[in-house]
């Protein structure tokens, strides 16, 4: 029997352990330098996304507020209805511009030189004279009164009012003059400027005048394309994925369509616009900038997204489910339409609200079918011209007046509001609906 030295043997297992110990150590700090970097990521990424929500809500809270100046307006008959028969064509023609411009007279009636009663005109919105125009269609009884009145103020002394103009700039730096800073002092020492709520954001469509552009034309138009959007991808993607995942023999063909169906999910949304150019409006004359054009090119930009999730959704169904069925003497058919269908709906259901979501937040394909024509009225169908909300804020983001800006970001306001909406609505199902199995 070999003679082993125990102090040689305590050495080698010292250092095994030593090496060891120094291995765990290594792969220790491996791991908490790990769990920092991916902290460290998450937090990186809330602090850009909170920068973000804090950059456009800090720029455009200011949008769901308008200034309004408050004067005594005279509906004078002979500015209205100089031959007093009280016909709306007549009315609707009447100088309402000349109203307004004759009740700032009256408030400053020292004013006498045309460049500043041009500047004394400047702090009244030219939609004011379209509103008194529709205040006198509605009840023709006001023409000969006299009436306290908030008129919409235009958009530089709107921009004033919220602090958004430097009173500190030299004249000519500043789009407001000294005079018009001083008729404002004076209409604000008499309570007469105030700022309310901006309904017109919400019940107007667009306009070349900020303080009358408005979100609803847009926000209508986004519907009209939605539902259109809905209407064919839906039904369409969820049959497609049946028919693959329960019918679709397997074969070279079946692979192929698999193949371009997740092929298509990646092509970028700009081809789904170009396709839509040349089939829908060229080929087939489907009207341009209309929401029924713009739902088609959704459509196929949203069915690879629809298609993918409902597959994976009917997936996740049991074998044991199909089995129980055929072994109760259920066709094919009735299998999937009786059992499968209600148990993947959910699935089904949350993948078409994501789809829906990525197709409302799109610009480009809607950009290549002239979705982004300036529309100022709401579309009252699906062939009516329309633009949608994320064209919208495009324009409004290229426009040079400054209450633009705010607008640009009210708008992506209300646009998150909807995609957080719809993926809300979208996570509810699928808590709703789901089963574990």
């Amino acid at each position: 029997m070999n003679n082993v030295d125990p102090e040689l043997v305590a050495r080698e297992q010292a250092q095994v352990r030593e090496r060891v110990e120094r291995g765990l150590r290594r792969r220790y700090r491996a791991e908490r330098r790990f769990r920092f970097y991916g902290l460290l990521a998450a937090l990186s990424g809330i602090l850009f996304v909170g920068f973000l929500f804090f950059s456009i809500i800090g720029t455009g809270y200011t949008a769901f507020a308008q200034t309004y100046i408050k004067l005594n307006i005279s509906f004078d008959p002979e500015l209205i209805d100089p031959t007093g028969k009280r016909n709306g064509a007549i009315l609707r023609d009447g100088d309402f511009n000349g109203v307004v411009k004759r009740s700032l007279r009256a408030r400053f009636p020292g004013v006498a030189a045309r460049s500043e009663l041009r500047e004394l005109y400047g702090l009244v919105s030219g939609g004011a004279a379209f509103e008194l125009r529709d205040m006198v269609l509605a009840d023709p009884a006001l023409i000969g009164k006299s009436q306290e009145l908030w008129l919409l103020a235009s958009d530089d002394v709107d921009q004033l009012v919220k602090g958004k103009n430097d009173r500190e700039l030299s004249a000519d730096q500043r789009v407001v003059s000294d005079m018009q800073f001083a008729w404002l002092d004076a209409l604000g020492a008499d309570q007469r400027v105030e700022k309310r709520f901006n309904w017109i954001f919400f019940n107007s469509a667009d306009s070349r005048e900020p303080e009358q552009a408005g979100v609803l034309g847009a926000l209508v138009g986004s519907f009209l394309t939605l539902a259109v959007t809905l209407f064919l991808s839906f039904p369409i993607g969820v049959a497609a994925a049946v028919y693959l995942e329960e019918f679709a023999p397997a074969n070279r063909l079946t692979d192929l369509i698999e193949v371009n169906i997740n092929n298509l999910a990646a092509v970028p949304s700009i081809v789904f616009g170009l396709l839509g150019l040349a089939v829908f409006i060229k080929f087939f004359g489907v009207p341009r900038s209309a929401p029924l054009v713009g739902g088609l090119v959704l459509t196929l930009m949203t069915l690879p997204t629809i298609i993918i999730a409902s597959r994976a959704a009917i997936k996740a169904v049991p074998p044991s489910i199909r089995d129980a069925a055929l072994g109760i003497g259920a066709s094919q058919v009735q299998v999937v339409t009786h059992h499968v269908l209600p148990l993947a709906m959910p699935g089904m259901l949350t993948g078409a609200i994501i789809g829906m979501a990525r197709a409302l937040g799109e610009t480009a394909p809607l950009l290549m079918i002239g979705m982004v024509a300036f529309i100022a009225d709401v579309p009252g169908s699906f062939t009516d011209p329309a633009t949608v909300l994320p064209v919208q804020i495009f324009l409004w983001a290229d426009s040079p007046e400054r209450a633009f800006l705010e607008r640009t970001s009210g708008a992506i306001m209300v646009l998150l509001a909807f995609l957080l909406i719809m993926n809300a609505a979208a996570v509810i199902l699928r808590q709703k609906f789901e089963r574990r199995w």
